[in-house]
């Protein structure tokens, strides 16, 4: 379902028209949108619904980020419509990356529950990692990524089997050049997903959060959570534990406390792709002794 820019700009006039009445998929985690199976021209897709005016804002900036960023590691714009706060985009049958254990469970897909299909869309998510940081509209962070549910949430399984993100609405930039850093909201962020720096710095203290006082951060915050995502995709698959033991040491820089001293999402794409030739070649080196 390819659409050249000129047809997105003409249907994103016509996309209500187009499609047929939609059956509900999901709300998103804050409420903001409403999500819908519906039919455009014989293609099943996802109608997005602003359900609160209090979220304009942050639709609007997803919508922009969608239109900026299109490519094969980001959700397809079918087209939208700014007079109704309605986004079309390519609907994946699969859902988000959280349904990934339940998919690969089912009988007709058992064959692809491998370390090799599990190593892959870890790479893919390094990529899009990789593709956001460096991205033509500037190095974006992923903020919608307090929890590893909602991490998980911002990316879609494909029906071949690799990832695109979806949820763009949370991508403030990095500007170095500027000394324009970002925080990802106003309240307190806790727990041990989130990077050491995305912390209260003074709650040792007993000092109330102050949004004012909160230091703001970098993109190193979205390759600190990396180790937790790849743990998750890998699961418990055969082999499994022989990629984790490959990347251990990737992995550790990731969780470096100092975030200038963790690799880019460029050289963990590197160490990915490095360990993923080393697999196959001792695997390879083994049948040939057999």
């Amino acid at each position: 379902m390819e659409l050249s820019k000129a047809e997105q700009t003409h249907y994103s006039l016509l996309a209500l028209g187009l499609i047929r009445p939609p059956d509900k998929l999901f709300t998103a985690h804050n409420r903001s949108t409403e999500v819908y199976l519906a039919e455009w021209r014989g293609h099943k897709v996802a109608l997005s619904e602003l359900a609160s005016l209090e979220y304009r804002e942050d639709f609007l900036h997803g919508l922009s980020m969608l239109q900026a960023l299109q490519g094969s590691l980001v959700v397809q714009l079918v087209g939208f419509c700014l007079e109704e706060d309605t986004i079309v985009s390519q609907h994946h049958p699969h859902g988000s990356l959280l349904n990934l254990k339940g998919v690969l469970a089912q009988q007709k897909y058992q064959h692809l529950n491998t370390w090799h299909i599990r190593l892959r869309l870890a790479t893919d998510y390094i990529s899009i990692l990789h593709y956001l940081h460096n991205s033509p509209a500037g190095r974006r962070v992923m903020c919608d990524s307090n929890s590893l549910e909602k991490t998980l949430s911002q990316f879609l399984l494909t029906n071949d089997f690799h990832l695109v993100v979806n949820d763009l609405d949370a991508l403030p930039e990095v500007n170095p050049s500027r000394c324009a850093l970002v925080k990802c909201g106003s309240r307190e962020l806790t727990g041990q997903f989130v990077a050491p720096e995305q912390l209260w710095p003074f709650r040792g203290s007993g000092q109330p959060f102050s949004d004012d006082l909160m230091p703001p951060y970098d993109e190193k915050t979205d390759i600190w959570k990396i180790p937790d995502i790849t743990q998750f995709i890998m699961g418990s698959t055969q082999g499994g534990d022989l990629v984790q033991f490959h990347l251990f040491q990737i992995h550790k820089e990731c969780k470096n406390l100092d975030p200038k001293l963790r690799p880019s999402a460029l050289n963990v794409l590197k160490a990915y792709t490095s360990v993923y030739s080393a697999i196959v070649r001792e695997n390879s080196g083994y049948r040939d002794m057999l």
